[in-house]
């Protein structure tokens, strides 16, 4: 299976919506500090993850 830019984008945000959904429905934390605080943390982890996700996979693909 093959991703390109915006699939895989599209499932970053899926996936960081769906969790900011869940967190804001089960009540565990006011939503005021999900949407400002623990939603913006899981986008840029998403994303510093997704980073090294590729690099690897590039590393891996070079067959060094």
């Amino acid at each position: 299976m093959e991703f390109d830019l915006p699939t895989t984008a599209g499932a970053l945000i899926v996936l960081v919506v769906l969790g900011t959904g869940v967190l804001i429905a089960a009540g565990v934390m006011a939503t005021s500090t999900v949407l400002m605080m623990v939603t913006p943390a899981m986008l840029v982890f998403g994303i510093i993850c997704l980073a090294i996700g590729v690099k690897h996979g590039e590393y891996r693909a070079r067959g060094s």
